[in-house]
């Protein structure tokens, strides 16, 4: 179902109506081990809500292991191109992080099989966020808050956005997804110790880059997280409650 807000924006409610050509990117063999975490990362409702369709090119920001990487190559094809950008400072404090070191690992793997031909990875300095041609969709899941912390620079979150939306075409998407904290809360205290943000805080920033909000998804929103204890607490890891907006760089 969709609903339309305002004059602008849309929220999406599951179920959502999903292309086929989304349904058989999710169901690639290649990312059989995937499957497993697909209904609780609510694949389906992000895909549609990035609207990333055959042929687009997409920049995926800090790609993790490939779990989103997988999916956006099999949806654009011999045709598209997806460029997945890791910050320089995070890959440099990989080798005392357990799990960053890990999906280092995997999505150097990844960026290695001839399945993928169309994933260019690259390294870059989290200020200075680049690819070659202007892409459709920009995008970044459970990482926004991580650019906050201040072993990332610190950053200036308005040049970074304005970076973004310098990277997109006009009428390109910049979609994130995030764990949610209260609104009004902390910052540094919901950025480094809890690995949240707050998702008013999040609009703020981009829609002053010059982005319009575009839409939303309610797919991925647990009443039951208090919002704040750290994404990592057995009574919630996997479970948080997380948004997932959309923006729109205007066509002119």
């Amino acid at each position: 179902m969709v609903v339309a807000v305002g004059a602008a924006a849309t929220v999406y409610a599951s179920p959502v109506q999903v292309p086929a050509y989304v349904t058989a990117a999710m169901n690639d063999p290649a990312r059989a081990a995937d499957h497993v975490n697909d209904e609780r990362r609510r694949m389906a409702d992000v895909l549609v809500l990035t609207g990333i369709k055959p042929g687009d090119s997409v920049l995926e920001l800090v790609p993790g292991g490939g779990y989103w990487t997988r999916a956006f190559s099999g949806i654009v094809g011999a045709t598209g191109r997806v460029y997945t950008m890791w910050p320089e400072r995070m890959q440099n404090f990989a080798p005392v992080h357990a799990l960053l070191t890990k999906s280092l690992h995997n999505w150097r793997r990844l960026a290695l099989t001839p399945h993928y031909a169309n994933v260019t990875p690259m390294v870059q300095p989290a200020a200075e966020p680049w690819v070659p041609h202007a892409v459709d969709v920009v995008f970044t899941a459970d990482n926004y808050h991580d650019l906050h912390q201040p072993y990332m620079g610190p950053l200036d979150m308005l040049a970074f956005d304005k970076r973004i939306y310098a990277a997109l075409k006009p009428g390109g998407v910049y979609v994130i997804v995030d764990h949610e904290a209260a609104v009004g809360s902390n910052e540094m205290i919901d950025v480094n110790f809890l690995h949240r943000i707050d998702p008013a805080l999040v609009r703020r920033e981009v829609e002053s880059a010059g982005f319009v909000f575009d839409g939303e998804s309610r797919a991925l929103k647990n009443s039951k997280d208090p919002l704040d204890v750290s994404i990592f607490d057995p009574s919630i890891r996997g479970h948080t409650s997380q948004f997932m907006f959309r923006f729109r760089k205007p066509r002119r």
